[in-house]
């Protein structure tokens, strides 16, 4: 999944190390946790931002570091004009800080929304 071209070297020791431009979108998110033996863990929340790596998001829901998640965005374009789509994807939480997780996606598809979404 490529949204945009990946950033060149950095010049100094502390730059930012992501390799994959990050686009300020906002937009509804749900996730639930996979692997979880005792019932879901589902919540809900706002991406802050998206790259072709990742996914930051709010959350008011403690998402541990390391534990697989499923999180589905509804995406801003429609199939033929008609049609509304959601980003499903899968990956691992990277980090939780103040209110927002972050997702490393490891595999995700584009999915058509039912009628109600």
């Amino acid at each position: 999944m490529r949204f945009g071209g990946a950033n060149g070297p950095k010049a100094s020791a502390g730059a930012d190390r992501r390799i994959a431009d990050r686009f300020p979108i906002e937009r509804e998110v749900r996730f639930r946790l996979l692997g979880k033996r005792n019932g879901n863990e589902e919540g809900v929340g706002k991406t802050v931002n998206i790259s072709s790596n990742g996914v930051l998001f709010t959350t008011d829901t403690t998402l541990i570091p390391g534990r697989r998640i499923e999180i589905s965005i509804s995406w801003p374009a429609q199939l033929d004009n008609r049609c509304q789509l959601k980003l499903v994807a899968k990956g691992r939480i990277a980090r939780q800080e103040q209110g927002r997780a972050a997702v490393e996606i490891q595999q995700y598809e584009f999915r058509t929304a039912g009628r109600g979404a």
